[in-house]
C-alpha cells in the first residue's frame, strides 16, 4: 500500500538556506550576471566588426559574419534560458501546499 508522502517541514528548508556559499561555488545570480554579461560583451564585439568592415579595416566579410552569428545565437539562447526561468517560477507559484 502506498504510504502519504510527508510534508518535508522545517528540517529540509534550513538544511537548503544552510548552504556556505564558499563551499558550493558561485550561486545563481552570478553566474547569470556573468552570462548577461557575456552576451553583451559579445553584441558589442560584433557591432565593432561590423563599422571596422565599413570603413575598411577588416577585408574579411566572413569574420563580420561569424561575430553577428555568435552575438545571435547567444542572445537567443540568453532568451530561451530567461523564458524556462520565468515558466518555472510561474509553475512554482502555482502549486499548492
Amino acid at each position: 500500500m502506498i504510504e502519504r508522502i510527508q510534508p518535508i517541514g522545517n528540517e529540509g528548508v534550513s538544511k537548503i538556506t544552510k548552504i556556505e556559499r564558499g563551499k558550493e561555488g558561485k550561486g545563481f545570480k552570478e553566474l547569470l550576471v556573468e552570462a548577461i554579461d557575456k552576451v553583451n560583451e559579445s553584441q558589442k564585439e560584433a557591432q565593432k566588426a561590423a563599422i571596422d568592415f565599413a570603413a575598411g579595416k577588416i577585408s574579411s566579410i566572413h569574420e563580420v559574419i561569424l561575430k553577428a552569428e555568435k552575438a545571435t545565437m547567444m542572445l537567443r539562447l540568453t532568451a530561451e534560458v530567461r523564458n524556462r526561468i520565468v515558466e518555472a517560477y510561474r509553475d512554482i507559484m502555482r502549486m499548492q501546499i
